[in-house]
């Protein structure tokens, strides 16, 4: 291991401490005295824990965003949002803390995910100083200290510490008071406890398996058939198990996995844990019990259950929260990314815009159709994804997802895609020495393939993908074409921006109704009104349009410079697009001789080269894909009349 790794690992260590901390009664009080948060129940120190990892503020809608969920989950800030109005409301001490959070939604859509990152950073967070947890030492439950506190003193005491003292003792820390410490709750030790899964320390995972055999133990423990001889009778605590998930989850987080498919005694037990905060097992009163209890279930599941009437009581107790597909392009790339980060494909040279192929196609299968007569899907996806979009504010995101409620839970899995993506890697990797690559093509051919191939879908959905995936493919070609035109100029930004500022000084001129000065004579002459109709045109701005178009692009001019930028054409979708066809328009001819022609003149070869090596070194691509991306937009432009 080299010196930075290790001084890492030491860093991480001195970070996370895990040796055992053994303290009286008396110090604990005087700990939790300097800081209550010692004493924070099981909502309100993982809310703590999220909000350690950073929160921001949108400067537009003024909403906290939590850093803690852009480490491994993309597009559903709609439901993370809900799940912190979950949390927050619970660690103010309302009765939501009395509820048990459901997530339901399609799969693959980041449930489990986002339930296994609270349970990793739960485990880690206890092992800081601003997450750590103390139980009663020899306590079968690691239940809190205060609960040593007689109720008549607790009133008294709260009010001193700052905190809420919840919960009654377990059997085993009452039966200690009474025999070993004859009632004096002050000479019982506390330690620090260390919240671990594979320990089963604080946090827990309940995975239902046959209805008709899984035993209720499970989730609170049995009865220790070696034990009751020693101790007589099956009602002597000592003779129990306290090795239930909810047992071992107190005081932190359990997971019930697939929580509709158990049988319906399992589902009253989680009611009283979460409503009463109590685990009822038998020969023994209620146990006390504090913890976090995340659920998660399929759409289908859910819409069963609560289609039947005798589980009102239990959905009364829940917060659901749908957790639905991702809906932007640009967080459906990042999933691809970390997902095929996973695996061993650092070799493989993606192309670009291989990706974002993949993910529009994704999209627009999630996509409802939207009523607005101004969008299609296309361009909704590009709305939800922060392009400009013509005819639609940015603001009316918020209608249109009102309007679209069930948008999101159905449609082609992230998890579909990347089984596709490394069907297409494998398939070309031949193990030859040759760097081995995969672009956009071959995704949509996979995805083709995969749509025939794959028995899950119907006919009619097998229908409506392939049509989702030729707009897929319409809008790569667009992308294509602009990438090799692009390539074709010496420095394409720095035209296109001359030709924008050349552009701006003549729709100042013709609004201020002044002139402009030829830039080499120096002659005060009228504004270009051929070119600003050209440029124009090329976006299907009118006569009647042209000045409220013009007093656009002037407002973003003025707001740059207020900020003290410099305009860039990039950051108005529209002028981006019509500077581009402009210049495009200009080279046409030369472009499409050069690239479709059969026979490569010297200086057309020479060009083609320069294009393949601005290709590689601005754009991402290598030798390979460079040259099947211009035989591919070759393909096109010959096709055309």
């Amino acid at each position: 291991m080299s010196n930075d790794i290790v001084g890492n690992c030491k860093k991480y260590i001195d970070s996370h401490k895990t040796e055992n901390e053994v303290m009286t009664f008396a110090q604990y009080i005087d700990r939790v005295r300097a800081k209550p948060a010692l004493a924070s129940l099981a909502h309100k120190r993982i809310y703590e824990m999220i909000r350690s990892y950073g929160v921001k503020v949108d400067e537009e809608t003024g909403e906290e965003k939590y850093l803690f969920f852009e480490q491994q989950l993309f597009g559903i800030e709609d439901s993370t949002k809900q799940i912190m109005e979950y949390f927050k409301g619970a660690a103010l001490g309302s009765d939501v803390g009395r509820r048990f959070l459901l997530l339901f939604g399609p799969p693959s859509s980041g449930k489990s995910n986002l339930v296994s990152m609270l349970k990793d950073c739960l485990e880690a967070y206890s092992m800081t100083d601003d997450g750590a947890v103390y139980g009663i030492q020899g306590c079968p439950m690691n239940e809190e200290p205060l609960h040593l506190i007689p109720a008549e003193l607790r009133p008294e005491v709260a009010g001193d510490l700052k905190v809420k003292i919840e919960g009654e003792l377990c059997p085993v820390c009452a039966l200690r008071l009474k025999e070993e410490f004859k009632g004096d709750f002050t000479k019982f030790k506390v330690r620090r406890v260390f919240f671990s899964q594979q320990g089963r320390v604080g946090i827990g995972t309940f995975v239902p398996s046959d209805p008709k055999a899984q035993d209720i133990s499970e989730l609170i423990g049995s009865v220790d058939l070696s034990k009751i001889g020693e101790y007589g009778t099956e009602s002597d605590p000592r003779a129990y198990r306290f090795d239930g998930e909810l047992n071992i989850s107190n005081r932190g987080l359990m997971e019930f996995i697939e929580i509709l498919k158990v049988d319906i005694k399992f589902l009253y037990v989680l009611l009283t844990a979460t409503q009463e905060k109590n685990i009822k097992t038998p020969r023994f009163p209620l146990l006390s019990c504090d913890e976090v209890i995340l659920t998660h279930t399929n759409e289908a599941e859910y819409k069963k259950f609560v289609g039947q009437p005798e589980n009102e009581a239990l959905i009364d107790r829940m917060i659901v929260c749908r957790v639905k597909y991702n809906l932007k392009v640009s967080e459906e790339i990042r999933i691809y990314e970390k997902l095929l980060s996973h695996g061993d494909t650092k070799n493989i040279h993606i192309a670009p815009h291989t990706l974002r192929v993949a993910a529009m196609f994704a999209i627009l299968s999630r996509l409802e159709d939207p009523k607005d007569r101004n969008l299609d899907k296309v361009k909704k996806m590009k709305l939800y994804n922060g392009e400009d979009v013509e005819g639609v504010a940015k603001a009316d995101i918020p209608r249109l997802k009102r309007e679209a409620t069930t948008e999101g839970m159905d449609g082609i899995s992230p998890r579909y895609i990347i089984n596709r993506l490394v069907t297409t890697a494998i398939r070309g990797n031949d193990d030859d020495g040759k760097q081995q690559y995969i672009t956009p093509i071959d995704v949509l051919r996979a995805l083709r393939d995969g749509l025939e191939t794959t028995s899950k879908f119907k006919p009619e959905e097998r229908s409506r993908y392939e049509e989702l995936l030729q707009l897929a493919k319409m809008e790569f070609d667009h992308i294509a074409r602009t990438e090799v035109q692009k390539a074709f100029f010496v420095s394409f930004e720095d035209e296109a921006q001359a030709l924008v500022d050349n552009y701006i000084d003549n729709i100042e001129a013709y609004l201020d109704g002044t002139k402009i000065k030829d830039p080499i004579t120096q002659e005060e002459i009228e504004p270009d009104e051929k070119l600003m109709k050209s440029i124009e045109g090329k976006i299907g701005i009118h006569e009647e349009a042209k000045d409220s178009f013009r007093n656009e692009v002037l407002r973003k001019v003025a707001a740059a410079t207020r900020r003290g930028d410099k305009f860039q054409y990039a950051a108005h979708t529209r002028l981006r697009e019509a500077i581009e066809k402009q210049m495009f328009e200009e080279r046409r001819d030369t472009i499409k001789m050069t690239i479709t022609s059969r026979t490569k003149e010297p200086g057309e070869l020479k060009r083609i080269n320069m294009v393949v090596k601005t290709l590689c070194d601005k754009h991402g691509y290598i030798e390979e894909s460079a040259n099947e991306l211009l035989k591919y937009v070759s393909s096109m432009m010959a096709r055309e009349k």
